[in-house]
Order: structure tokens, then sequence, then C-alpha cells
């Protein structure tokens, strides 16, 4: 009304009031009533502020990538900017009088392309690709070292790269280089494993081979027992079948001997006999036959001396006519030997 008005500014703006070509007041957070034929109000943000960026470079092997990311800052000295960029409001209060405003962000991201242009044509696309961490570092010591941001009165609190990636060609060639060289190692894996595995049957197989041999060797040492144990028998039976020999020999010949012994002692008992029946020979020789036969029938019985008589009977029968001999005496004859047993 009249155009008298009433601006209340948040504590993230700082206002500048300019009347009649001077500063009526200024601040963060104020809100005053002024009258806008005759004012100016200048509304300069001091908030931080991100700012999404993405761009594509080149890499010093002529490889492009794209660069993503954002960058904050804030505005540290409003007066500054002020003086240098537009940030006067329109009469009614609600918005800006010119597009300055609206290009600060794109003074802050050329700034940070122009560096990360710099720094890139430095590296090669795989170096790019892994330095992450070392370009942040780099751009960002640069943008507070840059006079630009600071005749601006800007202060850059944070700068991050969210992505680096090649084109989509060369993003497959390394692809498929780096799943060549993943194929490999999992070929040399297979390789490695199979070759372990190889080592392992060899190893079993001479485990089998040596136990197998061990087996052998110990058959052959039983076999080599039993054969030195048959052997022993068999000398034992040898040494006991040429004791026993040597034995029989030995008992044949004590039995030879002993024959000889005998048949010698036979035939000196045969001699002495013969002797003996030589020497009463010639004793009977010269003796009377009477008196041999009276010497030959004593002592004998008397059915010996009737036998003797009858035998005598017997020499002489052709000198004897007739010879008669009792019953009585043949009983008597006959019933005495029954009678002796």
């Amino acid at each position: 009304m009249f155009g008298i008005r009433f601006i209340k500014i948040p504590p993230t703006t700082h206002v500048i009031q300019f009347k009649a070509g001077k500063i009526a007041r200024e601040g963060a957070g104020l809100s005053f009533f002024y009258y806008s034929p005759t004012t100016s109000l200048v509304s300069v943000p001091v908030g931080s502020a991100d700012i999404p960026f993405i761009f594509q470079e080149q890499t010093a092997d002529y490889q492009g990538v794209t660069l993503q990311g954002q960058v904050t800052y804030r505005i540290a000295e409003p007066g500054k900017l002020a003086s240098l960029m537009n940030f006067t409001l329109d009469p009614s209060g609600r918005g800006y009088a010119s597009e300055d405003p609206d290009r600060l962000p794109q003074r802050v991201i050329n700034l940070v392309h122009v560096l990360a242009r710099a720094e890139l044509e430095k590296l090669s696309l795989r170096e790019a690709l892994r330095a992450s961490e070392s370009l942040v570092s780099a751009i960002r010591l640069q943008l507070t070292e840059l006079p630009d941001l600071e005749s601006l009165g800007l202060e850059v609190l944070g700068l991050s790269l969210l992505a680096i990636k090649p084109t989509p060609d060369t993003a497959r060639a390394l692809e498929a280089e780096t799943r060549e060289q993943l194929l490999r190692v999992a070929d040399e894996a297979i390789y490695a494993r199979r070759n372990a595995a190889v080592e392992q049957e060899r190893g079993i197989k001479e485990n089998e081979l040596n136990t197998e041999i061990a087996v052998e060797n110990k058959k052959r040492q039983i076999r080599e027992a039993q054969m030195d144990a048959e052997r022993s028998v068999q000398e034992k039976q040898a040494q006991m079948e040429s004791a026993r020999l040597e034995t029989n020999i030995s008992l044949e010949e004590e039995r030879r001997k002993l024959v000889t012994l005998a048949a010698e002692n036979s035939k000196k008992e045969a001699d002495a006999r013969a002797y003996d029946l030589a020497a009463t020979i010639k004793a009977f020789d010269s003796a009377d036959a009477g008196v041999l036969q009276a010497l030959a029938t004593s002592g004998m019985k008397p059915q010996q001396l009737i036998a003797f008589a009858f035998q005598e009977l017997a020499s002489k029968a052709e000198k004897i006519g007739t010879l008669n001999i009792s019953p009585d005496l043949l009983s008597e004859l006959l019933d005495k030997p029954k009678s002796n047993k």
C-alpha cells in the first residue's frame, strides 16, 4: 500500500538495503519495512550449495572419459559478490531482477571443469579410471588457491567424484581384456587344481605301489623265513638221518663184531667140544668094549636097562630060537612110565 512493503529474510540469506545510493542496512535474517520506489534490495544466499556436474574429457592417450560428481560451496563474502554480480531483487521482492544468480553455479562448474581437464591430460585411461582420490585432492587444492573464486568471495567446502567412466566401446574393450585376464586366471586355477589332483593321484599311486612293494617284501621275507625254517628242518632231519645211519652203522658194526665174536666163540666151543670128544674117543679107543658098555649102562633106569637088554637080544636074534615074554612083564614095562608120571 502506497509502496510500503515488508520483507523477512531467512538466516541463510544476506540482505543489503540500498537507499539513495547508500547502504541503509545489511545482514542475515533481517525483517523490516521499506519503501519500494526508493529502495533497492540485494539478497545473497550465504548457505552451502551442492552443484552436480557431468562432463566428458580426454586422457593423455586420447581416450574419452566421463566425470560425474558434485561441488559444494558457499558465499563467504556477500559484499564482494554483490559488487561483481547483480543479486538485486525485483520490485515485488519475490525474485531476482537479473539472471546472474543462476549463472553463478555454472561459473563454479566451469572452473572445476578446467582444472579436471588439466589433471586428466596428465593421466592415461587406466590411470584415470583408478585416480579418483588423487584427482579430487589435486582439483580441490587448486580450487582453494584459485583467484577467480577468491575475487567472487566464494569458498569451496567440498568436492567429490562419483564416477569416472570410459566410453561404452572402451568399457567393453576393457571388460573384454579384464574378462580374458579373469578367464586366464580361472584357467590357471583349473590347471593348478587339475595339476594338484594329478599330483595327489600320483602320490596315491606311489603310496599304493610302495604298499604293494612293502607287502611283497614282507611276503618274500615270510617265504624266506619259511624256506629257512624248512631248510633248517631238512638239515636237522638230514643230521638226524645221518646220526641214525651212523648209529645203525655203529650198531651193525657192533653186531658184526658180536656175530664175529660169537662165531669165534662158537668155533672155539666146537673146537673145545671136538677136542674133548676126540680126547674121549681116543681114551675110549684103548678101553675094552665091555667096560664101555658097562659104563654106558651104569646109572640107567630099569626101563632103559630092559630096553638095552632087548637091543642086545635083537642083535643076537639069529642065535635065539624062541623068546617068551610074559604079559606081566610087558604090562609092567608099559605101566611104569604112566606110574612115573
